[in-house]
């Protein structure tokens, strides 16, 4: 049972299977059905809700803020429900969260971990990101949690800061004792991917970019990224909670003297007129 009309419905639907034949299947009407749904939806918003592509529907603009308040409308559905109908029980929450693989793993999901066995409503999806745009998912609702640095921050948003994330470079324990200078100049940088700068920030700030050269390896896996470090293949930073078990174990060393460098992040969400009490434990917790 949903509180939510016929079209908004189809809305949602369509947002989860990205095409009209898809949504009409779970709907369990034609596409017709669903096509007429969506097309009085967006006449009575005076907006265009979908655009069509290859890949199947996307959200406008319009879309991704319509998505926005049925995800906030279902979230406080369960309670109501429960209320109404005396069922005794809420209906299921699904709630993704968004951030960085090094501080999801190390600080956000065990955070986590007790408003899940408090609030058993909850459905969790942790979505491990290191790509440089998690404001998108915020953005499209397909997250309504995300960890961001602070300048993706946007004015619509609202947000928290937390403790900042800090890095430290990093390289292979064979290197321990050979001159940061001659690593610079000689060796390659290995980053998570092409849009990833935090080497680069890391060694502009410490006044060392200058002496490194370009070239880079990118592999987009955490754990991969010290496996081509143990290798020797090159040399990059990690954050300090991510780091300090390799760095026990002698798989890596620090260089640089172990100079960190502090990149703010800040959680992030969207405005809710009512936030229910599992959102509210969440952002609370998550530090």
């Amino acid at each position: 049972m949903s509180l939510l009309s016929a079209n908004l419905q189809a809305f949602l639907s369509i947002t989860r299977a990205q095409t009209v034949h898809g949504a009409a299947r779970e709907l369990g009407i034609t596409q017709t059905g669903v096509t007429q749904r969506i097309r009085s939806l967006e006449g009575a918003l005076s907006a265009t809700l979908f655009t069509r592509s290859r890949k199947g529907m996307a959200l406008t603009h319009e879309g991704q803020a319509l998505l926005r308040y049925c995800q906030a409308a279902q979230d406080l559905e369960g309670e109501a429900l429960a209320q109404i109908v005396g069922a005794g029980r809420q209906s299921t929450v699904r709630v993704s969260i968004t951030g960085p693989s090094s501080i999801m793993r190390s600080r956000i999901i065990p955070q986590c971990l007790p408003v899940l066995n408090k609030f058993k409503e909850i459905a969790v999806l942790f979505d491990l990101n290191d790509l440089d745009a998690r404001e998108d998912a915020l953005r499209s609702g397909k997250a309504q949690l995300a960890i961001l640095s602070r300048e993706r921050v946007a004015r619509e948003m609202d947000s928290k800061l937390l403790k900042p994330e800090k890095y430290v470079l990093v390289g292979p324990s064979a290197w321990k004792r050979r001159a940061l200078s001659d690593i610079l100049k000689c060796e390659k940088i290995i980053d998570y991917d092409p849009s990833d700068t935090m080497t680069f920030t890391y060694l502009k700030k410490h006044k060392l970019l200058d002496q490194a050269v370009s070239e880079r390896h990118f592999v987009n896996n955490t754990e991969s990224l010290v496996e081509m470090f143990r290798a020797e293949l090159g040399y990059g930073v990690l954050t300090t909670e991510f780091a300090a078990p390799f760095l026990k174990q002698g798989d890596i060393s620090l260089l640089n003297s172990g100079a960190v460098y502090e990149n703010q992040v800040a959680l992030a969400w969207y405005p809710r007129q009512q936030m229910p009490a599992y959102f509210r434990a969440l952002v609370d917790t998550i530090r």
